[in-house]
């Protein structure tokens, strides 16, 4: 290659795949994958650099890359092929054997095969092998490209392909959307290649309606963002018309007086339907404004794909905002239409609302026996009385017999509203239309909320229930989902979670840390799993470890995100979530949480205190030996082969060092132990440090392992005392490095 020829700039490549409408909640992730996986294949076959900059773009129809500097050919490469051994090789007179002749021609082929002397030698492990040098072409950017969409094509994030006839009538070819058109540009020129039927050329399609031309005839790769938009009408990047969106939607809030409720993911989707946005306002009669305003937005964003707005007060407005895809002179007909399909859907939301309201939630309760929840757990009815169960144990143990009464009432109400027509017609809406309801027919506050809050926390960040009645009902539900599957062996496995018992677990962890309740897991375990009697197996070891195991993660997170799990949508929209105080705790360490929760503490509301007294006892000075030394004690303990008494004999103590020991911890551990049960763990521990110099004296002067079995059987005993009084807070051998 000459000088001149390295100077010229390096081409830009464009790969586009022009498609039918994609599928919106995918479209993203499909258009960075697209992006991703053909610049990634690029790059291992040397034909863009590591640090090359690849933009990619996503609309309704088309799914493309621009990569920067993309070589027309990668660099040939040295490549070293081992043959085989020396002695295997080569005979005694340094020629070569049958077996080496024989290899060099299977892979020299046609070409003439290089004589032993080129032939290279090298140490390969112990022996001296014979190796082949040779130059491998570097692969062309047609031969690379075609690889690389074929790669890319084949890694999609697909859930579901179509078959689809191809336009000669015989073949058929597999992807997410007909494929009906291909572009392939290194900078001007068009590279030959070809994927599910097409051949790369240089048209694309504009906007369906207000592009100026069609087909669009690219120039270069460089100019295709800018070309699109400007002749085709279609922002092309699915970053830049998100925010162009965004900005639409807040200047049209703001232009009302009006604010909008923030949607990611509602924004996404439009995102994903427009190619041109154009935000638009509609209305819809105030009368409407009598249903709860959950079914309103609910109907506006999941159906209609519309942004509500709020007044200043806060309340849901009769306004709503309309993302179009096209910019008509006049948009009335578009904003009449788009009205005319919401007050239908908000006319059948308002009918289900007053019908489902002549009837109590107390009379639906008995309908519930026809409603089967698994068919190894029952009905819903069976169901809900294990959940009112559970709900007056809990309650009797937080405030007796009157709060119990509340618990079991909200929890015999906690399902009805999956009877009503509202929920029949919008699941999203269980729980919320069931406060409703509840309120309609005179219930009790506490008794109402409890019905909606006993599917808190929902969500990442959720709120949890408001009162204690709705804690009570919440860990009910959750208790009896988590020991009625993993009863009957329905456990996650890998990604698959389909009766969200991730959520369910940390949902309990939260409730009873956040909430600072005083409940034993096991004896809560337990009851729920008397409760359900024959039903199901005794509840495994499994679930305890799987709740142990989320208890990890939720300390070891400092944002608790895989606490959304999908199965419930946020409908709560227009109230502000509380922050959850599991977003902002503290950070610990792997060590300091593997030490606490070595113990199975039962009392989940204590293991923050404990983390907490640990992290200050690993801060000391005295931390780091004590910890070492707890974990030898740990194993002497383990071997020992002699029986160790639960009592001291002080007439076997004959070492000073020992005596030295025995008195301390007579001194030190009586405080350690009231901290301890007074549950102040982090003086507990604090205490405990003193025991740093006698424990030290103790290994540095005295023979646990004596001949004599009575001291011996003695001085284990006293460590055995050591070990229960250091690791009555935590394991502390867990905090040795």
């Amino acid at each position: 290659m000459t000088n001149a020829t390295q100077s010229l700039p390096v081409p830009s490549l464009l790969v586009e795949l022009l498609v039918q409408e994609l599928p919106p909640k995918s479209l993203k992730k499909l258009g960075d994958s697209f992006a991703e996986t053909v610049t990634a294949s690029l790059k291992r076959q040397g034909l863009a650099a590591n640090d090359v900059a690849a933009t990619p773009f996503a609309s309704p129809r088309r799914l493309a890359v621009h990569i920067e500097h993309v070589a027309a050919q990668a660099a040939d490469k040295s490549v070293s092929q081992k043959l085989m051994p020396v002695a295997v090789g080569l005979d005694a007179n340094g020629q070569a054997t049958p077996a080496l002749l024989k290899k060099l021609r299977s892979l020299c082929g046609n070409a003439a095969c290089p004589p032993v002397s080129q032939l290279t030698r090298a140490i390969d492990g112990k022996a001296e092998a014979l190796f082949l040098d040779s130059v491998a072409k570097g692969a062309t950017l047609a031969e690379g490209l075609q690889k690389a969409i074929e790669e890319t094509l084949e890694k999609l994030p697909i859930a579901t392909m179509m078959t689809y006839q191809l336009g000669d009538g015989w073949s058929t070819v597999n992807f997410v959307r007909p494929a009906q058109g291909l572009v392939a540009l290194h900078g001007q020129e068009i590279v030959p290649v070809e994927v599910l039927g097409l051949t790369a050329g240089r048209e694309t399609q504009g906007h369906r309606f207000e592009a100026k031309m069609n087909p669009l005839i690219l120039r270069d790769a460089d100019s295709y963002a800018q070309y699109l938009e400007a002749e085709g009408a279609v922002i092309a990047a699915f970053p830049a018309r998100r925010e162009e969106i965004e900005r639409q939607l807040k200047a049209a809030a703001a232009g009302g007086n009006l604010d909008l409720i923030e949607d990611d993911a509602l924004l996404d989707e439009v995102t994903a339907l427009v190619e041109r946005p154009h935000v638009l306002v509609g209305q819809f009669d105030s009368r409407f404004l009598d249903v709860p305003q959950e079914c309103l937005i609910l109907t506006m964003k999941v159906h209609q794909k519309y942004f509500p707005l709020l007044a200043k007060n806060g309340a849901l407005s009769h306004k709503f905002l309309i993302v179009s895809n096209i910019h008509p002179a006049d948009a009335r007909q578009i904003v009449a239409g788009n009205e005319r399909v919401l007050r239908s859907r908000l006319a059948d939301a308002k009918f289900f609302f007053d019908q489902d309201r002549r009837r109590t939630l107390a009379s639906r309760v008995a309908g519930l026996d026809k409603v089967v929840y698994h068919n190894k757990l029952g009905t819903q009815a069976e169901r809900v009385e294990r959940i009112w169960a559970i709900a007056q144990a809990i309650g009797l143990q937080l405030g007796g017999n009157e709060f119990a009464a509340k618990a079991s009432e909200a929890a015999m109400l906690s399902k009805a509203d999956l009877l009503t027509d509202m929920v029949g017609e919008f699941p999203e809406l269980q729980g919320i239309m069931g406060r409703y309801y509840a309120k309609h027919d005179g219930l009790a506050d506490d008794v109402a909320d409890a019905i909606e809050d006993h599917y808190k926390p929902r969500f990442a960040g959720d709120a949890l229930p408001r009162n204690m009645t709705g804690i009570c009902v919440a860990l009910a539900d959750k208790l009896e989902t988590l020991v009625g599957m993993f009863g009957i062996g329905q456990t996650p496995t890998g990604d698959k979670d389909p009766f969200a018992l991730r959520r369910h677990a940390l949902g309990v962890i939260r409730i009873l840390i956040e909430k600072e309740l005083s409940l034993p897991l096991d004896t809560l375990l337990e009851q729920t799993t008397d409760i359900f009697g024959r039903k199901i197996n005794e509840t495994p070891e499994a679930l305890s470890d799987f709740i142990y195991e989320r208890l990890r993660h939720y300390f070891l997170s400092s944002n608790e995100q895989t606490f959304g799990l999908g199965d419930h949508a946020d409908m709560n929209a227009v109230d502000t979530a509380t922050t959850s105080p599991a977003l902002s705790r503290p950070t610990f360490s792997p060590q300091q949480v593997d030490a606490v929760l070595a113990l199975r503490p039962q009392r989940l509301s204590d293991v923050k205190k404990r983390l907490d007294a640990v992290r200050a006892f690993a801060a000391l000075p005295e931390a780091e030996s004590l910890a070492a030394t707890n974990k030898r004690v740990g194993n002497i303990l383990k071997k020992a082969d002699v029986r160790i008494e639960d009592e001291i004999n002080p007439a076997f103590l004959q070492a000073p060092a020992e005596q030295a020991l025995h008195d301390a911890l007579s001194r030190i551990v009586p405080g350690a132990d009231a901290a301890f049960a007074a549950g102040d763990y982090n003086a507990s521990l604090q205490i405990l440090a003193a025991l740093k110099q006698p424990v030290d004296g103790f290994f540095d002067n005295v023979m646990v392992n004596s001949e004599d079995e009575a001291l011996r059987s003695n001085r284990l005993a006293l460590l055995a005392q050591l070990h229960h009084a250091m690791n009555r807070v935590a394991d502390i051998s867990r905090l040795a490095t």
